[in-house]
């Protein structure tokens, strides 16, 4: 999955930082709410759940954006981030159903937020090859 994350966002860097800077933040926030929930051990259903759901949520935005005719994405990064859409929704379904783990969540966003800042490109090469 790790892999995976790496070579969907690992050009990035050519998106613009406005967008980039929006999107970073967003994962930044969902992310904190899905290690805090986490940390706790045993949150309240509500609470984690809903955390889940925002994830599912930002990505289920960010998969809409990708597919987008103004999307100026490079094709095999489109793909590669909508399959990766696809496995987050997957593995959010795994964990609601207590068959995952939220770090696997967690992982992936944090892969994400590296491509975003720019941290990401010279370990996303490596990854995909």
């Amino acid at each position: 999955m790790q892999q995976l994350a790496y070579k969907a966002y690992g050009e990035v860097t050519s998106r613009t930082a406005n967008t980039g800077q929006i999107e970073y933040t967003l994962f930044e926030e969902i992310t904190q709410a899905l290690k805090a929930v986490d940390a706790e051990g045993h949150p309240q259903p509500t609470i984690w759940a809903d955390a889940i759901d925002r994830n599912m949520k930002l990505w289920q935005i960010l998969s809409t954006d990708i597919v987008s005719d103004e999307n100026q994405l490079d094709p095999t990064l489109k793909r590669n981030l909508i399959a990766l859409a696809e496995s987050v929704r997957r593995i959010s379904y795994h964990v609601l159903s207590r068959k995952a783990e939220l770090s696997e969540l967690i992982e992936i966003n944090e892969i994400i937020m590296q491509g975003l800042s720019g941290q990401g490109s010279a370990t996303a090469s490596v990854a995909a090859e």
